[in-house]
């Protein structure tokens, strides 16, 4: 049997949990996993048979790196994450060599997903789930004006980028913080009205800052799997449940914001809904067009998420599939002797290849 090849480029440490999740998926299927990562010695390199080094570019130029490794390979299944805008504008060179990319062809949806803001207002015109309270803005002005409409409406109140990945770029407004003990202790996200509105009016822009109420109940992640049309295969609900504890869960109400998300906006293969609570309403944080970063936790839930991505990509036949049980799961670190040239992992320079 051929094996297929899998090319992910730089990728979260977690890739190393896809990558073998795919190795030992429940057809035998045999795999060949590549991966490329500007720092040879990163994790998710590990889980790779073959691994090497990305160059530093932007823009097309790193889409025909990735077409150029793609064809060079014969990659059969490109699974991105870096630049994956890029990379879904010119899909016609990845079919031109073969190789089916794991994105959404959707370039406006794409696009929309990618910006909060742009998603937030798709969402409430569909009315298919809650969105908190919110504004955008680009000025110091504007932010004072968000601050104050939703204190007045009695939330508390957090920004983030409109455009960013994870926790980056997220604060809390507390007015009332201690910076002295904060000094002290461990570095927070809070900051105060008057330090961040004097920290934006030093410039007379900035980009998009999403200003909202700050939701403070049982946060959601919810793992979904539909094939490349968009049709709902799977959805995993998953919350933390104290330390390293996470549990996944059945909660109708978001199984059915993930069956009507996936109807309405039709996004293939894997993709992750981020909810929050309040007031026990559960509200949209975000949705991510890809893996998420835990997602291999939701497959202790028995649904191998990142296999069957693969294989409806391929053209396998993937039936919805449900996890019977709520499962309770945690994860302890586990040392990893690093392989280098000589050992299982071929290790090849691709800067200027």
């Amino acid at each position: 049997m051929k094996k297929v090849n899998i090319y992910f480029n730089r990728w979260f440490s977690v890739a190393y949990h896809y990558m073998n999740l795919i190795r030992s998926n429940e057809d035998g299927i045999p795999v060949q996993i590549f991966a490329t990562h500007p720092d040879i010695r990163h994790m998710s390199l590990q889980g790779a048979d073959v691994a090497g080094t990305e160059p530093a570019l932007t823009g097309i130029e790193y889409v025909q790196f990735c077409v150029d490794f793609c064809r060079r390979n014969e990659i059969d299944i490109f699974i991105p994450r870096l630049h994956m805008l890029d990379i879904a504008l010119h899909l016609s060179l990845f079919d031109a060599v073969g190789t089916k990319v794991l994105v959404c062809r959707d370039l406006d949806l794409l696009e929309m997903l990618m910006d909060k803001g742009k998603f937030y207002e798709s969402v409430k015109a569909t009315g298919i789930m809650t969105i908190p309270d919110y504004h955008v803005v680009s000025n110091a002005e504007q932010f004072r004006e968000a601050y104050e409409d939703l204190a007045a409406k009695g939330h508390k109140v957090c920004f983030k980028p409109t455009e960013t990945e994870g926790g980056l770029g997220f604060r809390i407004i507390d007015n009332d913080r201690n910076p002295l003990e904060e000094l002290f202790g461990h570095v927070t996200p809070l900051i105060s009205f008057g330090e961040a509105y004097r920290i934006l009016a030093e410039a007379e822009s900035f980009p998009d800052l999403m200003v909202m109420e700050l939701l403070e109940g049982y946060e959601y992640s919810i793992d979904c799997l539909a094939d490349e049309h968009g049709s709902l295969l799977a959805a995993v609900p998953r919350r933390k449940a104290g330390g390293r504890l996470r549990l996944m869960e059945h909660v109708p109400e978001l199984l059915e914001v993930a069956r009507r998300t996936a109807e309405t906006y039709r996004i293939p293969f894997n993709f992750n809904i981020q909810m929050k609570y309040s007031g026990g309403v559960p509200k949209l944080l975000e949705i991510n067009p890809r893996m998420s970063g835990g997602l291999h936790i939701s497959c202790l839930s028995g649904i191998n998420f990142p296999y069957l991505a693969v294989k409806s990509a391929l053209g396998g036949e993937v039936k919805p599939a449900a996890f019977e049980h709520n499962v309770l799961a945690s994860h302890v670190e586990q040392p990893l002797i690093m392989r280098t040239n000589g050992d299982s992992v071929i290790t090849e320079s691709l800067n200027g290849a």
